[in-house]
């Protein structure tokens, strides 16, 4: 897969891909990301999006990264993840953010998934079982 980031594709750059996708997506899709789980849907409808104007992943690869880093931002902010570097991953990117308990998750490969498989992929579904209690109803969590 070939990228054309404005940032490398490293941990302390993954909030910079995110930030970037906010701009953009407020710009071509009025979408408001706000960084809150609620949010994520906004991103599976911008993906579904591609998908119904038949959007590949290769063609789509730096927004669906960008969008994969704003997930991942999600999990950062509200459940005290941290990016990690992933050289021997056999995922999309060498990405990944790992959790307080040590539970390693792949926002940007569940973007893609998404792309490629459609609802059957639920990105909301995915933070949800990650972070049970900073999904959308967990309110006290937002602020």
């Amino acid at each position: 897969m070939q990228l054309h980031l404005n940032y490398p594709l490293e941990p302390d750059s993954a909030p910079l891909h995110a930030a970037a996708i906010v701009e953009v997506a407020a710009d071509i899709s009025d979408a408001e990301l706000d960084y809150s789980p609620g949010s994520i849907g906004l991103v599976e409808d911008i993906v579904d999006g591609f998908r119904t104007e038949g959007a590949t992943g290769q063609e789509m690869a730096d927004s669906l990264v960008g969008f994969g880093c704003y997930v991942g931002e999600i999990l950062t902010r509200r459940a005290g993840a941290v990016w990690r570097y992933t050289p021997d991953s056999q995922h999309t990117v060498p990405l990944a953010v790992e959790l307080p308990d040590a539970r390693e998750c792949h926002p940007i490969d569940w973007v893609f998934r998404r792309l490629e498989h459609g609802a059957a992929v639920s990105i909301c579904g995915l933070y949800a079982e990650v972070a049970p209690d900073t999904g959308p109803g967990a309110e006290s969590t937002h602020g």
